[in-house]
Parts: C-alpha cells; sequence; structure tokens
C-alpha cells in the first residue's frame, strides 16, 4: 500500500506546488530510507503467524465462552472482537505499519466469522450465501479504505466464493452444476495468475499471481474430476447451462482484460484451451462409449500436455519465470499421471517400478535442463 506522504505528494505535484523530478527525488530518497529500515523475513514471518494465532485464539476463546453467554452477551462479544483487531490496527498504522496492516487482516476475518455467528445468535435461517456476501462487502470496504494488499486478497477470494455458492444453492441436485463452477475456478486461476504484467507489479497482483499459481493444477485436476458427473442427476434447465457457462468463461476473461488491457488475447486463448478441456471430460463415456474410453483419456492427457506447453510459452513471451516453472510441473505431472494410468497396469511389478524409477530419474534430469535454459533466455532478454 501506498504510504500516506504519496498521497500528499501527488496532490502537491497536480496543483503545481513542487515540480515532478523533485517529487521524484522525494520517492527515490523514501525507497532508500525503507530498505535501510526494513524488515528481515524472520520478522514478517513472526507477524503474518502471529496474525493468525491471533484470528485462532480470538475464536477459540468465544467458542469456549458461548454457552455461558447470553444472546446480547454473544452478539457483543463478536461486534467487540472485530471492533478491538481493528481499532488496534488503527492505533499502530503510524508507527509499524506492518503489523497494522495484519491486525486490520485479522479484523476482517474475524468480521466473517461474526456474520455467521450472529445468524447463529438470532437463528437466522434465510439464505447462507448472503452471509459470504457480507463477508465479501466488508473486505470490499476495508480495501477501500485503507488500500492494504491483504484486504484486496480477502476481497478476491469471497467475492468467487459467493457466487459459488449462490450457484451451488441454486442448482442443487441438477447434473452438471459442479462441473461449471470447476471450469470458472480454472479461468479465475488463469486470470489471477497472470494479474502482473510488466506495466504493473503492485503488491495486490502480485499477491493474486500467489493465488493463482497455487490454485491453477488444483484447479485442472477438480475440472477433470467434475467434468464427468454433467450427466448425473437431475437435468439441469437449458437457461442455467447457459447462464452458468457463460459467467464461468466471460467474467474471469474480463477481469484479465480490466488487469491486462489488449494484451487479454492470450486470456482468450486459455479460454478456449479450458472450455476444449471441460468438453472433453464431459463427454468421456455417454459419447464415445467403453471402447474408445483409451482414446479419449489420451485425448484429455494431450489436452493437458498442451496447456502445459502453452503456459511456458506465454512465460517466455511475457518474462514470467513462475509461468514457466508452473508449465513445466504441469507437465510433468501429466507425463506421471499418464504413467500410472496407461502404462503401470500393463506391465508387471517389476517392470512397472524399474520405468517408473527410470522416469523420475531422466524425466526429472530432463524437465530441469529444459527449465534452467528457459529461465536463461528470460534474464537474457531482460537483460
Amino acid at each position: 500500500m501506498a504510504a500516506q506522504w504519496e498521497k500528499y505528494l501527488e496532490q502537491w505535484t497536480r496543483a503545481g506546488l513542487i515540480e515532478p523530478s523533485a517529487a521524484e527525488r522525494v520517492r527515490a530518497y523514501e525507497a532508500d530510507q525503507e530498505k535501510l529500515h526494513g524488515f528481515r523475513w524472520p520478522v514478517m514471518v513472526a507477524i503474518a503467524l502471529g496474525g493468525l494465532l491471533l484470528a485462532a485464539g480470538i475464536l477459540l476463546f468465544v467458542a469456549a465462552h458461548w454457552s455461558v453467554l447470553s444472546p446480547l452477551q454473544r452478539f457483543a462479544t463478536v461486534v467487540m472482537a472485530v471492533a478491538v483487531v481493528h481499532g488496534a490496527g488503527a492505533i499502530t498504522s503510524m508507527r509499524f505499519k506492518a503489523l497494522s496492516t495484519t491486525l486490520h487482516a485479522v479484523g476482517t476475518i474475524c468480521l466473517g466469522a461474526g456474520i455467521f455467528l450472529t445468524a447463529q445468535i438470532f437463528h437466522l435461517q434465510e439464505h447462507w450465501p448472503g452471509g459470504i456476501m457480507l463477508w465479501a462487502m466488508g473486505a470490499w470496504a476495508a480495501w477501500a479504505f485503507l488500500r492494504d494488499w491483504p484486504q484486496a486478497v480477502l476481497a478476491a477470494v469471497l467475492t468467487p466464493a459467493w457466487l459459488a455458492s449462490e450457484w451451488l444453492v441454486a442448482t442443487k441436485n441438477m447434473a452438471g452444476s459442479e462441473a461449471v463452477l470447476a471450469a470458472g475456478f480454472l479461468m479465475l486461476a488463469i486470470t489471477y495468475l497472470t494479474a502482473v504484467t510488466s506495466e504493473n507489479a503492485s503488491a495486490v497482483r502480485k499477491a493474486l499471481s500467489w493465488i493463482g499459481g497455487l490454485t491453477i493444477i488444483p484447479a485442472v485436476i477438480v475440472l477433470i474430476l467434475h467434468a464427468e458427473e454433467i450427466h448425473r442427476g437431475s437435468p439441469m434447465p437449458y437457461r442455467y447451462h447457459a447462464f452458468g457457462w457463460a459467467a464461468a468463461f466471460l467474467l474471469p476473461t474480463l477481469l484479465a482484460w480490466g488487469f491486462r488491457g489488449k494484451s487479454a488475447f492470450m486470456n482468450l486463448a486459455a479460454a478456449f484451451w479450458a472450455a476444449s478441456l471441460s468438453a472433453a471430460c464431459s463427454r468421456a463415456r455417454w459419447l464415445y462409449g467403453a471402447h474408445y474410453a483409451e482414446y479419449h483419456e489420451l485425448l484429455i492427457f494431450g489436452l493437458c500436455a498442451l496447456g502445459a506447453v502453452g503456459l511456458i510459452t506465454w512465460g517466455m513471451m511475457e518474462g514470467r519465470k513462475e509461468r514457466v516453472n508452473l508449465g513445466i510441473a504441469g507437465f510433468a505431472l501429466t507425463v506421471l499421471f499418464f504413467y500410472f494410468s496407461n502404462l503401470m497396469d500393463k506391465l508387471g511389478r517389476s517392470a512397472s517400478l524399474i520405468g517408473l524409477g527410470i522416469l523420475f530419474l531422466l524425466g526429472g534430469w530432463g524437465l530441469e535442463r529444459i527449465r534452467r535454459r528457459l529461465l536463461v533466455k528470460i534474464e537474457e532478454v531482460r537483460v
């Protein structure tokens, strides 16, 4: 988050009170001061761990005394927990910014617990996704006021969680609803992963890129597993199909356009790949039948390998090492799953273990050499 002095510096520059060159010298000086007085990573780890422990401790304390409190006392305790943590964050904002950011994040987490505990206190059974919506609104409000990256991350996680919960409630026991969600989460993971650009690498975008990097491979696995359930359960109305699939692909693509501008055409290519993978998986059994199941699995593995190579190429085009690393990991997992699924059962136990050992040794060595060469090329382009 930008420091308070930066806001005033921008206002003074726009008003013509100081020259832009002087403003740049001030920013350079403050940047040097931050490097001199910056915190070492053990301090930051301690602060982050302390924030998690504080949030867990508050929730456990409330839970331990919940049965002996009256409804009014319960509600007062919930409100006080949120107010005290945010108040402590406000008090420390000028003295210890990292601690203040952590406390405000803990306060927003406690807000979510407070919303659902309040619903329990007053026996509110209206619509449980509404609680997630209120929590997301609280995170957005906190980010608008504080501009702290943890608040933006919470909002970026809670908003799709709210939309997903609304979809699950609306399509309960309908065939294919989870496949739509899986495709949407995969598209969102791709959007978050590619949020960082050469023009904008803010703390918020870096945090979103971390979220996308951690979730993109699990999202592919979940998509493959759930796509086969598209024909189980009661039929989903066509309007639900149209709305769900359109939202799953259009909303993340529009968000990517907001992040990347004209460079979002690559996200369109990623959307086409995700749609192809989802369509291929969903038609595994009922269209091709058991006779062609083996060939159909080859198609799925081929699409996964194509996606991994595409992610590597994307990373090379934009000079992003994390995409190259994820693409290499995705390709290695594709080969590993293919071996377990299609080859291991056809070999004896000793031959399968020998093959697996050779795959790990030679495959790992080869992929690591390729990865290092690609990263060197990225560094050469940057220089």
